[in-house]
């Protein structure tokens, strides 16, 4: 049994029958603890223990049985068991046998470290951060060093698998004089990762971290010693050729929770990273870090690895699943659990324990930190959870600190909670994924995401924040709060352990194009020969047909080109389009239909028309746009603000004609997303780098969105050299990718050219810093475009006098596009492609030499021309002309959409 009333009394039971029982620790548990040892009750003491349920087979038909309970800390006057036999028996039984051992000798869990120096050569001894090693360090390292082999390294969160990584890392660089390359799945594990090794470049390794959030020059990449990189920045160094002499130098790859193989998002590109390095011959080590991977062996196997499982932990831990009662209405549940988690938080911190909380989305985050404060006494009337500031003040001075992407304290929070002026941290799941914040105990709120229920691979990770040695502590306690028809499920889950299975079928088109562009499928056959290395091929999925059809995919939407051989095998070619996809590391199924949407609108009239068109179909047709997360209250104004246009007035108001009929709309997927876009179109100059709430939207809610559209905008906009978009696509998409991505110059429409030019000026590494820089200098200056005629360097850029020559030509600057007795005329400086129209009908002609000609359209608004260079510059006649120099911005409370 597990008692967590001290009021509770012992069944009727037969003699000799085997009683155990597990109490809490505590004062108001010495009657009971008396009444045991009276009765010769075999039981044990556990710290913080709230679950109450009995396991039995004190039935008439003797058939075991578990009653579960409410939690104390939420017991209502309603309260009501709930039982079950069978296979829930079955899991509580054995749920129960594992926290009974767990607390059998507690003395004795911490080993002795080893000096560092038994397990590491001693040159190396200064590029570690301890001066001894954990016995789970100990145990694992010695693997790492004696043989070239994968490895699949299985260990207890906690037992220190950043040093395993680092002595890798270390033996390939330092040994063998190769690169190393350090897979992390999260941005934000780049920067803590990063930080660690900082001491390394003190020494004079050359560490480079590569994340969507870092651009580096390629010849920093390359003269790195130790990437520490995301998967997908990983995958997108495979696919770019300049890249590929650095990727043949890696002689190890640390993949730090391998077990995300089984995400479904981040899983296929780890796969097939993986396809492309396991085997016995591979010149890629493989070193695999998990703490979560049921089948483990079965990986192993698929990359010809052994597996070093280390059971050792530096605390113990506790996990219990407190069960508040399922009902019909969803916000009494979620009341329950709220209530039980502040409970929680203030019987551990009571005692000087530090807690993690866990919940499923940004808002929930704020609304459970403003929970907790009010419980700690603070005056939360009337606060508006999504008004960052006053959230975080009333949060911080009750000691809670809250955590998550786009949190502007986060790394406040981070250092208040280590420091333990914060002993409450409210976070997403970030937090989970490996950043180190130890607590004494983790409370998972939440057990769905959206309405996915989140796997028990996150759920492990969380519980693995608890007990952390850092902190001092050499106990963890973790609670997933579950209702109790979901209880049996969870139960389950947990004892069997996070299962990896394979992912990447769903997304066959984008990889398979992907191992085309890297030259290694070139060929249906040679497809199939790379499907049998795959994870999925090894778990049994052995059906041809996926492949085929994703080949046939590739094909017809033009990625890929099918070409008759004299062997009668037809040869697989990437098209031009194809590498666009595949180096932007966006889907060819989503860019199809984002291609086919396009097609079937009719030519815009306007620059409004057509940047309302463009963002609507990309809201509607992208799914991580169209997905983005918003909560309930937020949306009606998305909605009110995707009705006005995006149009927000100086004073930060919304103004439609029925403003009244905004309520009368319901949200619809895209909606956040093409409120977003319109916004950063319509009104920049809402965008300035103090914007925390925009329309009532707070702009962390906005920043997934616009950090993600520019990539499609951009993906669009190059089509416009290869003219497989219609030309109004391309140079939109071309203003709006700009305008969007450098949105804290609060750029006006046709301002795409100008930061264009400000972009080619400098390094990829320096952009962030100097592009707004640049702009500022030009726009004050009076400049609206690239096209001035001085041939001097402008301060700041860092092109040489060669370079800065070659990009004034590469302009469309000077080109001149004549009409003349049915015939269109390009002449430019450049190499580049002229496109003509007729209404949605285009054609275009290559102009290799700056010079082409090719019937003229017609005349009218129906009828246009445009040149795109190669190097991304573009002109257009018509409407279209607008987009040539910026625009005023026009003051917003004089503009009136019509809805």
């Amino acid at each position: 049994m597990k008692i967590a009333d001290p009021d509770a009394v012992l069944p009727p039971h037969p003699p000799n029958t085997d009683v155990r029982v597990l109490i809490p620790v505590g004062d108001r548990f010495a009657d009971l603890r008396s009444r045991l040892a009276a009765e010769q009750v075999p039981f044990r003491e556990i710290g913080y223990l709230l679950e109450q349920e009995s396991v039995h087979t004190l039935n008439d038909d003797g058939q075991l049985t578990v009653v579960t309970d409410q939690s104390g800390l939420t017991r209502s006057a309603s309260r009501r068991n709930r039982a079950a036999s069978g296979p829930a028996a079955q899991t509580a039984r054995d749920a129960f046998e594992l926290m009974w051992q767990n607390h059998s000798m507690v003395e004795g869990l911490l080993t002795e470290p080893l000096p560092i120096e038994r397990v590491v050569p001693a040159a190396w001894v200064r590029y570690l951060p301890h001066p001894v090693v954990n016995p789970a360090q100990a145990e694992a390292i010695p693997h790492i060093l004696s043989s070239g082999e994968h490895l699949i390294v299985v260990a207890p969160t906690g037992a220190g698998k950043t040093v395993m990584g680092m002595v890798a890392a270390l033996r390939t660089v330092l040994e063998q004089g190769k690169k190393a390359a350090w897979l992390v799945p999260q941005r934000s594990l780049t920067d803590e990762l990063n930080e660690e090794l900082d001491s390394w470049r003190q020494r004079g390794l050359r560490v480079e971290r590569l994340s969507g959030e870092y651009r580096l020059d390629a010849q920093r990449i390359r003269d790195a010693d130790l990437w520490v990189t995301t998967t997908e920045k990983f995958e997108s160094i495979c696919r770019t050729a300049s890249l590929r002499e650095a990727l043949a130098e890696v002689g190890c790859l640390i993949v730090d929770e391998i077990h995300l193989l089984g995400d479904r998002t981040r899983g296929p590109f780890l796969e097939a990273i993986l396809a492309r390095v396991r085997g016995a011959g591979s010149r890629m080590r493989i070193i695999g870090l998990s703490a979560t991977v049921a089948n483990a062996d079965e990986l192993a196997v698929w990359l010809h690895a052994r597996t070093v499982r280390v059971a050792w932990r530096p605390t113990q831990l506790t996990w219990q699943l407190p069960v508040v009662a399922k009902t019909a209405d969803w916000s009494l549940v979620e009341g329950a659990k709220s209530r039980l988690t502040s409970g929680i938080v203030n019987m551990v911190t009571a005692n000087r324990g530090s807690v993690l909380v866990f919940c499923s989305s940004k808002r929930n985050v704020r609304r459970t930190a403003l929970i907790i404060a009010a419980s700690r006494g603070a005056d939360v009337f009337g606060v508006d959870p999504d008004d960052p500031d006053v959230v975080h003040r009333i949060c911080a001075a009750a000691r809670v600190g809250l955590h998550y992407k786009g949190w502007e304290y986060k790394r406040e929070a981070e250092k208040g909670f280590r420091a333990r002026e914060l002993d409450v941290l409210v976070a997403t799941s970030t937090v989970a994924a490996g950043v180190n914040m130890p607590a004494r105990a983790v409370v998972v709120q939440d057990t769905e995401v959206g309405l996915k229920s989140i796997d028990v691979a996150t759920v492990q990770q969380m519980f693995g924040r608890a007990g952390r040695v850092g902190a001092g502590e050499n106990e963890g306690w973790a609670f997933l709060i579950v209702d109790d028809v979901e209880r049996a499920v969870w139960q389950r889950k947990l004892l069997a352990g996070f299962r990896v299975d394979s992912q990447i079928q769903d997304s066959f088109p984008e990889h398979v194009l992907a191992e085309a562009i890297q030259g290694r499928i070139n060929s249906l056959s040679q497809a199939e020969r790379w499907w049998a290395q795959t994870l999925a091929h090894h778990q049994g999925s052995r059906d041809m047909t996926p492949l085929r059809q994703a080949v046939r995919f590739l094909i017809d939407g033009d990625f890929l080109r099918q070409v008759a051989r004299s062997d009668k095998i037809d040869e697989l070619i990437p098209t031009e389009l194809g590498l666009l996809t595949a180096r932007l590391m966006v889907s060819p199924q989503v860019c199809y239909q984002l291609r086919t949407a396009l097609a079937g609108l009719d030519l815009p009239k306007s620059p409004a028309e057509a940047e309302n068109l463009l963002i609507q179909t990309i809201a509607a047709h992208v799914p991580e746009l169209a997905q983005a997360a918003i909560s309930e209250a937020l949306k009606a104004n998305a909605v009110q603000l995707k009705l006005a246009g995006g149009v927000v007035s100086d004073d930060g108001q919304v103004h439609i004609e029925c403003r009244q009929s905004a309520g009368s709309f319901a949200y619809s997927q895209g909606d956040l997303a093409c409120a977003v876009l319109l916004t950063a179109a319509n009104s920049p100059s809402q965008f300035h780098r103090g914007a925390r709430v925009i329309a009532g939207i707070p702009y962390a809610t906005m920043y997934p969105i616009l950090e993600r559209a520019p990539r499609y905008l951009y993906w669009l906009s190059s089509q416009g050299f290869l003219g497989t978009v219609h030309p109004w696509v391309a140079v939109v998409a071309a203003d709006l990718s700009k305008r969007i991505r450098w949105r804290r110059c609060q750029p006006g429409r046709g301002a795409g050219r100008l930061l264009w030019m400000c972009e080619q000026m400098v390094t990829a590494e320096h952009a962030e810093d100097l592009v707004p820089t640049l702009w500022h200098a030009a726009t004050s200056r009076g400049l609206t475009s690239p096209d001035w005629t001085e041939t001097g360097r402008p301060q700041g850029t860092q092109l040489d006098p060669s370079d800065y020559a070659a990009l004034l030509r590469d302009r469309v600057t000077g080109a001149v596009l004549e009409s003349t007795s049915g015939e269109v005329r390009l002449k430019c400086s450049t190499t580049a492609i002229l496109a003509t129209w007729s209404g949605t009908n285009y054609i275009t002609s290559p102009a290799p030499q700056g010079k082409a000609t090719t019937d003229a359209p017609g005349s009218g608004s129906e009828h246009g021309a445009a040149v795109f260079t190669w190097r991304g510059d573009y002109q257009a006649t018509g409407w279209l002309s607008g987009y040539s120099q910026c625009q005023p911005v026009v003051d917003q409370r004089l503009v009136s959409i019509q809805t």
